[in-house]
């Protein structure tokens, strides 16, 4: 899925971090205390499943990736949504060469939902990892993780920085929670993790490891999510665990054309910010019964959800798209009724007062003073 990368940098910026901007809330209780379990005399065993459709050039780099990793007991699992390339050839060739890798094919394509929910249930180890085929591990990730989880069994995943690689071979570091100045390592409780989500996803998905046993315990990918499905599911484990994140390069991410949440959130961004609603109308049915009873919680992640589409509507009145605009304005009215009286909304009216063509020659001719 990862529509992390994306949708943070298409984002209006309000000049501030929500790392920043939350204050601390009490510690909740929390499920993984009850299923760490985890003998630290040996090497914790980590179940990498790897979906993988029409990625046959890229699948060796993934799974060698994870192969490489040392201090932890690896087991790769390869779900191939019946690829039309040579994926098959490649799968194969991995599972023959190391008995680590286990090489599965769908005699017709599933989906990618469908797939992630059969790795969820293969996994059988220690620790789980989805990991896309056309991502790949940096050195140590996953013993950085495992050592985590051994210090804190109240940690239910762990995640962390990745790095965003671009077809034209540059580079970019993304660190998720403006981390300057941080320990290397935090811990978050569940309430503290989901407010500093707010109504975004922050997880590097490639980065993110669960305790297996907890992601049994809250189930898998919804359906109705197709495109905000990891942060549903980022949340959804938070309200019944810790979050553990640690300050380093842990994965790579690709970044091209054939990733679906790129092209889906290019194309437009109110379906995105409907499905973000969606996720967040979802996580109040499936999480811990102390999230689904928090009504201030809920009002404080619509209302940040209402405050990125105003910046949003704003942005697409700039770009002179008066009709996108005025769809994206009317949702934030639904989901943040409050919103109509913030700043932003004041100024997004006196854009629409003003008129488009005199809005866009006094942006052109003033610029930032303006806007």
């Amino acid at each position: 899925m990862d529509e992390i990368k994306l949708r943070r940098e298409e984002t209006p910026s309000d000049g501030r971090h929500r790392a920043g901007a939350q204050s601390p809330v009490a510690p909740q209780k929390h499920t993984a205390k009850t299923v760490g379990g985890f003998d630290p005399q040996r090497s914790l065993r980590v179940d990498v499943v790897v979906p993988c459709y029409n990625y046959a050039h890229l699948l060796q780099e993934c799974v060698e990736s994870v192969l490489s990793q040392v201090g932890v007991d690896v087991r790769v699992l390869i779900l191939d949504d019946a690829s039309p390339d040579d994926t098959q050839v490649v799968g194969m060739d991995l599972s023959h060469r190391d008995k680590r890798v286990i090489y599965r094919r769908h005699d017709v394509n599933r989906g990618h939902i469908a797939t992630y929910n059969e790795g969820i249930d293969w996994a059988e180890s220690d620790l789980f990892l989805l990991l896309s085929a056309d991502d790949y591990l940096l050195p140590g990730a996953l013993s950085r993780s495992a050592q985590l989880m051994l210090k804190q069994p109240s940690v239910g995943f762990v995640f962390g920085n990745a790095i965003i690689s671009r077809p034209d071979g540059t580079t970019q570091s993304f660190d998720p929670i403006a981390t300057n100045g941080i320990k290397d390592v935090m811990v978050y409780s569940g309430s503290e993790f989901i407010r500093l989500s707010g109504a975004t996803n922050i997880v590097p998905t490639p980065t993110a490891v669960i305790r297996t046993e907890l992601q049994k315990h809250v189930g898998g990918y919804l359906k109705e999510l197709p495109h905000a499905g990891d942060m549903e599911m980022w949340l959804r484990l938070a309200s019944h665990a810790d979050v553990g994140f640690i300050n380093e390069d842990q994965a790579v991410y690709r970044r091209h054309d054939a990733n679906m949440s790129l092209k889906y959130c290019m194309d437009d961004i109110l379906p995105d910010l409907r499905q973000r609603r969606k996720a967040i109308e979802m996580l109040f049915q499936q999480a811990a019964s102390n999230v689904r009873k928090d009504d201030a919680l809920r009002h404080f992640l619509f209302g940040e959800l209402g405050k990125e589409a105003i910046g949003q509507a704003s942005a697409a009145f700039n770009r002179r798209d008066i009709a996108a605009a005025d769809a994206i304005q009317r949702f934030a009215l639904e989901v943040y009724p409050e919103g109509r009286n913030s700043a932003p909304w004041v100024n997004l009216a006196l854009k629409q007062l003003v008129g488009p063509r005199l809005w866009s020659f006094l942006n052109s001719t003033f610029g930032r003073s303006v806007d």
